[in-house]
Protein backbone atom coordinates (compact mmCIF):
# COMPACT_ATOMS: atom_id res chain seq x y z
CA UNK A 1 0.00 0.00 0.00
CA UNK A 2 1.32 3.64 -1.01
CA UNK A 3 2.29 5.60 1.93
CA UNK A 4 -0.13 8.88 2.13
CA UNK A 5 2.06 11.89 1.14
CA UNK A 6 2.98 14.58 3.50
CA UNK A 7 1.92 17.88 2.99
CA UNK A 8 3.40 20.97 4.96
CA UNK A 9 2.18 24.24 5.00
CA UNK A 10 3.97 27.31 6.22
CA UNK A 11 1.51 30.90 6.41
CA UNK A 12 2.16 32.93 9.11
CA UNK A 13 -1.91 34.16 8.94
CA UNK A 14 -3.99 31.48 11.79
CA UNK A 15 -7.10 31.63 9.61
CA UNK A 16 -5.48 30.85 6.14
CA UNK A 17 -3.48 27.89 7.75
CA UNK A 18 -6.08 26.26 9.62
CA UNK A 19 -8.50 26.84 6.39
CA UNK A 20 -5.65 25.38 3.92
CA UNK A 21 -4.90 22.55 6.85
CA UNK A 22 -8.56 21.57 6.78
CA UNK A 23 -8.93 21.43 2.83
CA UNK A 24 -5.94 19.03 2.48
CA UNK A 25 -6.61 17.36 5.51
CA UNK A 26 -10.06 16.55 3.70
CA UNK A 27 -8.58 15.43 0.26
CA UNK A 28 -6.77 12.33 1.97
CA UNK A 29 -3.43 14.34 2.81
CA UNK A 30 -1.41 13.98 5.77
CA UNK A 31 -1.04 17.44 7.15
CA UNK A 32 1.97 19.78 9.29
CA UNK A 33 1.35 23.23 9.39
CA UNK A 34 3.53 25.88 10.94
CA UNK A 35 3.53 29.94 11.43
CA UNK A 36 6.64 30.55 9.75
CA UNK A 37 9.03 29.55 7.78
CA UNK A 38 11.67 29.26 10.79
CA UNK A 39 9.38 26.85 12.53
CA UNK A 40 9.23 24.51 9.53
CA UNK A 41 13.27 24.58 9.39
CA UNK A 42 13.56 23.96 12.91
CA UNK A 43 10.89 20.91 12.65
CA UNK A 44 11.87 17.23 11.94
CA UNK A 45 8.96 17.72 9.48
CA UNK A 46 11.35 18.66 6.41
CA UNK A 47 12.27 15.15 5.32
CA UNK A 48 9.19 13.26 4.90
CA UNK A 49 7.45 16.59 3.52
CA UNK A 50 5.96 15.52 -0.13
CA UNK A 51 5.14 18.94 -1.09
CA UNK A 52 5.32 21.91 0.64
CA UNK A 53 2.52 24.74 0.79
CA UNK A 54 3.93 28.69 1.55
CA UNK A 55 2.64 31.95 1.53
CA UNK A 56 4.98 33.88 -0.08
CA UNK A 57 5.20 36.99 2.38
CA UNK A 58 5.52 36.58 6.20
CA UNK A 59 7.26 38.20 9.11
CA UNK A 60 10.86 37.18 9.18
CA UNK A 61 11.90 34.58 6.34
CA UNK A 62 9.62 35.13 3.53
CA UNK A 63 8.14 31.98 1.34
CA UNK A 64 11.21 32.64 -1.35
CA UNK A 65 13.87 32.84 1.32
CA UNK A 66 13.05 29.75 2.40
CA UNK A 67 12.69 28.24 -0.83
CA UNK A 68 16.26 29.50 -1.67
CA UNK A 69 17.16 27.76 2.10
CA UNK A 70 15.95 24.28 0.88
CA UNK A 71 17.56 24.06 -2.63
CA UNK A 72 21.05 25.49 -0.98
CA UNK A 73 20.29 22.31 1.70
CA UNK A 74 19.66 20.09 -1.58
CA UNK A 75 15.90 19.85 -0.74
CA UNK A 76 13.88 19.48 -4.01
CA UNK A 77 10.14 19.34 -2.41
CA UNK A 78 7.95 20.69 -4.94
CA UNK A 79 6.59 24.34 -3.56
CA UNK A 80 3.48 25.78 -4.28
CA UNK A 81 3.21 29.30 -3.23
CA UNK A 82 0.43 31.14 -2.25
CA UNK A 83 0.14 34.98 -1.86
CA UNK A 84 -1.68 37.98 -1.37
CA UNK A 85 0.91 40.26 -3.62
CA UNK A 86 1.41 38.00 -6.89
CA UNK A 87 3.61 40.60 -7.97
CA UNK A 88 5.01 38.99 -11.68
CA UNK A 89 8.86 39.48 -10.67
CA UNK A 90 8.14 37.34 -7.36
CA UNK A 91 6.56 34.82 -9.70
CA UNK A 92 9.31 34.43 -12.25
CA UNK A 93 11.93 34.09 -9.32
CA UNK A 94 9.73 31.50 -8.29
CA UNK A 95 9.69 29.61 -10.83
CA UNK A 96 12.93 29.78 -12.24
CA UNK A 97 14.08 28.28 -8.58
CA UNK A 98 11.43 25.23 -9.24
CA UNK A 99 8.17 26.38 -7.60
CA UNK A 100 5.42 24.10 -8.76
CA UNK A 101 2.74 26.66 -8.60
CA UNK A 102 2.01 30.32 -7.67
CA UNK A 103 -2.07 31.14 -6.55
CA UNK A 104 -2.99 34.32 -5.71
CA UNK A 105 -4.71 35.15 -2.74
CA UNK A 106 -8.18 34.19 -2.01
CA UNK A 107 -7.38 30.96 -3.63
CA UNK A 108 -10.19 28.70 -5.08
CA UNK A 109 -9.49 25.21 -2.98
CA UNK A 110 -10.31 22.76 -6.08
CA UNK A 111 -7.18 24.87 -7.67
CA UNK A 112 -5.24 24.17 -4.42
CA UNK A 113 -5.85 20.74 -4.65
CA UNK A 114 -5.13 20.01 -8.54
CA UNK A 115 -1.71 22.11 -8.11
CA UNK A 116 -1.29 19.41 -5.02
CA UNK A 117 -1.62 16.63 -7.15
CA UNK A 118 -0.06 18.27 -10.17
CA UNK A 119 3.19 18.90 -8.43
CA UNK A 120 2.72 15.15 -6.32
CA UNK A 121 3.02 13.62 -9.92
CA UNK A 122 6.04 15.87 -10.58
CA UNK A 123 4.57 18.08 -13.25
CA UNK A 124 6.62 21.16 -14.12
CA UNK A 125 5.09 24.62 -13.57
CA UNK A 126 2.64 26.24 -14.36
CA UNK A 127 2.65 29.42 -13.09
CA UNK A 128 -0.02 32.15 -11.81
CA UNK A 129 -3.24 30.75 -11.05
CA UNK A 130 -5.56 27.75 -11.48
CA UNK A 131 -4.45 25.04 -13.54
Amino acid sequence: MAQTPVISIVDDDASIRGATTRLVRLNGFTVHAFASAEEFLGSPRIEDTSCLIADVKMPGMSGLDLQRTLLDQGNRTPIIFVTAFPEEVKRHRAARAGATWVLPKPFDGQSLIECLRQALSGEDFGGSGAP
